[in-house]
């Protein structure tokens, strides 16, 4: 580990991948910055101190990769499930990472179940040219809807099973998976970003699973996105998104679909009647779109937009 930085204005640390990630990141005082050197940090890393700022030196040289998922037995004898499966968890405000890769690579979700690479936790979280890579839910992003706060007491750490407000910024970032990819409760936007749909043995997927409470008003917002996916899916064999609550919201905005979006753009979540109560929409509905989504007006996306400002 290298210090260096003027301690009047910062204190930074450069870190290689024999460095224990999780203690430099609970010893450091809020407001550290850290750069990761190139290499494979092959740990499990929980951020708990607010402010820092984790540089890695391209996510194509600096990956942060783990293995676990949601039927793993863990050291308490029960399984992991979805929400201990992360390689990485941001449960501290105002964090920052950029030029890294956040990596789960347990693969195969059809038998081991749920892959979480990310799972933010907390308010002002953003990430800059960072690239996530599983297959079923890549990315979590908190809070946890108010029925599994409850469901998981006592289950869940303290600072992993909270319920309240959080604002969350993807720039230019790459997110890969499968099923369900991108979900939670956040109100987060995705800007100038590709998402991309990768192949499983179950073919086909979900690339959003909104969970919003009925009185968020912003939810999910892809501005200026390209969503594209691996040569081996099937033409129109992806959903826009389907709502893993009732009122699950989320916005398309300016964005380019590839050929494995399905013309009808949304699922309703089969087996509920969620195509009453959810809340997708797109800034232009095209033809063939399930009559229950929605268009943006220009105010719409005005306020949206604003509210990340």
């Amino acid at each position: 580990m290298k210090c260096g930085g003027n301690t009047d204005y910062m204190k930074w640390f450069e870190l290689n991948a024999n460095d224990d990630l999780q203690k430099r990141f609970d010893e450091a005082e809020p407001g550290t910055h850290f750069k990761l050197l190139p290499g494979v940090y092959r740990q499990k890393v929980e951020i708990n101190t607010p402010g820092l700022f984790i540089a890695g030196s391209g996510a194509d040289r600096t990956k942060i990769v783990y293995g676990d998922y949601a039927k793993k037995i863990g050291e308490d004898g029960k399984e992991l499930v979805t929400f201990r499966t992360y390689t990485v968890a941001v449960c501290a405000a105002d964090v920052t990472f950029e030029d890294l890769t956040i990596e789960n690579d347990a693969l195969h979700p059809e038998e081991k179940g749920q892959e979480v690479a990310l799972t933010v936790y907390e308010d002002g979280f953003r990430a800059n040219r960072v690239t996530l890579l599983s297959t079923q839910d890549t990315l979590f992003l908190g809070p946890l809807p108010f029925d599994l706060t409850q469901r998981y007491e006592g289950f869940l750490k303290e600072k992993l099973n909270i319920f309240k407000p959080m604002k969350q910024i993807f720039k230019d970032c790459f997110i890969a998976g499968t099923v369900d990819f991108i979900f939670g409760c956040g109100d987060t936007l995705f800007e100038d970003c590709e998402i991309r749909s990768v192949c499983d043995a179950r073919g086909g997927g979900y690339v959003t699973a909104p969970a919003h409470a009925p009185e968020q008003k912003i939810g999910f917002v892809f501005n200026n996105c390209r969503l594209t996916c691996d040569e081996g899916l099937e033409d129109e064999s992806v959903f826009l998104g389907r709502p893993w609550r009732d009122y699950g919201l989320t916005s398309f905005i300016k964005c380019t679909y590839g050929r494995h979006i399905k013309k009808v753009g949304f699922n309703k979540w089969d087996g509920t009647e969620r195509d009453k109560t959810s809340r997708f929409y797109e800034d232009v509905k095209p033809e063939g779109r399930v009559p229950w989504s929605k268009t943006l007006t220009d105010e719409d996306i005005n306020r949206l937009l604003t509210y990340f400002k």
